[in-house]
């Protein structure tokens, strides 16, 4: 049996799919304005006047400082490598009648990852994870009257995970081996939507996306392979959880050219148990128990319009899965408070441009007794800076 840590958490959750909406800290639910309703609500698409494209991409910049391990006796501070994500989000809607819309969405709702140094004190625990989803959803929304619109859509996914560690059992004296697990595989899933118009100013949205689990297949690769250890080279399957998530949002006009919005989202993490990795070559597994939590995000946004500018704000408070018993360099989560600004601009009659900032603030977490027996402190931080352009027809 060889011992693997996975991952999986809101750390690898992204919900940073358009600028527009990542600048009002992602309360978009109740108004859905733009094709990225397709993922926040797709009701949203049966009220748009506008055939549509929406197009555009998040740049992500984490950092992560752990101090310790502290049941060793350590208050020495490693950081992660530094490293750049930029998941995509691209959209279509067009309406097929008045009141039937069509939809099309690519976005990346779950990925990122670390990376420590091949020497550090982790390393059996974690050198490298590195996970990427894409989401393909075809999407329709029905205008029922003036005030109430649903949508449907399916889900086609596509997901895939690299892990690097130390393998912990060697020969003494020997270089200890690496381990690389490379898993992917495919699902489907489903989404649907409501929206609520009470009037001019005031609205309801509420959207759910289901879960899915990802039966994936790969390889696992050793180096250096010593025959003397018997190491199951080769073909690899385990299950990757990707959690069901929820929105329900109110928006209001308090003033003329002003609309803010909260939101509650769910997520329901608590799928996630454990982690199963089935090793052919040997028959072996090795299973973690991960018992994450359901968990929920409060959203606050707004826009003010100024003729072609419009300036958005919003804040986000983010609370973790993960039960502090099972954090580990994998995936160092806790809760975080986000801070978003960002502007939309009407370049032309056809075309704008949305752009926006969050400076994401994990909180500080110190964790004892870890299910992996390395315990310490972790500070972590992330950049991101987001940009849209839209085309309407």
């Amino acid at each position: 049996m060889i011992g693997t840590t996975l991952l999986f958490g809101g750390g690898f959750q992204l919900n940073e799919h358009g600028a527009r909406s990542m600048a009002q800290a992602g309360a978009f639910a109740a108004r859905a304005y733009d094709a990225s309703a397709v993922y926040f609500n797709p009701a949203g698409l049966a009220f748009q006047k506008q055939n549509s494209v929406y197009l555009g991409s998040t740049f992500i910049s984490p950092e992560i400082d752990f101090y310790g391990p502290s049941n060793l006796g350590s208050n020495k501070k490693t950081s992660m490598k530094n490293q750049i994500f930029t998941p995509i989000n691209a959209y279509v809607q067009y309406g097929i009648t008045e009141d039937l819309h069509f939809g099309f969405g690519v976005y990346n709702p779950f990925g990122l990852g670390t990376e420590w140094d091949p020497m550090w004190d982790g390393r059996r625990i974690s050198i490298k994870a590195d996970l990427q989803t894409f989401y393909f959803s075809p999407t329709v929304a029905y205008k029922v009257n003036d005030q109430i619109s649903i949508g449907v859509g399916v889900n086609i996914i596509t997901g895939g995970v690299e892990l690097r560690q130390e393998v912990a059992s060697v020969p003494v004296g020997a270089t200890p081996p690496i381990i690389d697990l490379e898993l992917s595989g495919n699902n489907f899933g489903f989404n649907v939507g409501l929206l609520y118009k009470f009037s001019e100013t005031v609205s309801f949205g509420a959207s759910y996306r289901s879960g899915s689990k990802i039966e994936g297949t790969g390889t696992a690769t050793f180096t250096p392979n010593y025959a003397a250890l018997q190491l199951p080279n080769g073909e690899i399957n385990g299950n990757l959880e990707l959690p069901a998530t929820a929105y329900a949002g109110v928006s209001m006009s308090p003033m003329e050219n002003l609309e803010v919005e909260v939101d509650f989202q769910y997520v329901g993490w608590a799928s996630y148990k454990e982690l199963k990795v089935n090793f052919k070559a040997d028959q072996s597994s090795t299973v973690l128990p991960k018992n994450y939590e359901n968990t929920y995000i409060i959203r606050v946004g707004g826009e003010y319009s100024m003729d072609a500018l419009k300036i958005r704000g919003g804040y986000l408070f983010d609370h973790s899965p993960v039960p502090q018993k099972y954090v580990d360099p994998v995936l160092p989560d806790a809760d975080r408070d986000g801070w978003n600004v960002g502007f939309g601009y009407q370049l032309s009659e056809n075309i704008t441009i949305d752009a926006a900032y969050l400076f994401l603030k994990v909180r500080q977490n110190t964790v004892t007794n870890t299910e992996t027996v390395f315990d310490g402190t972790y500070n972590s931080i992330a950049n991101l800076f987001a940009l849209n352009i839209g085309y309407s027809f």
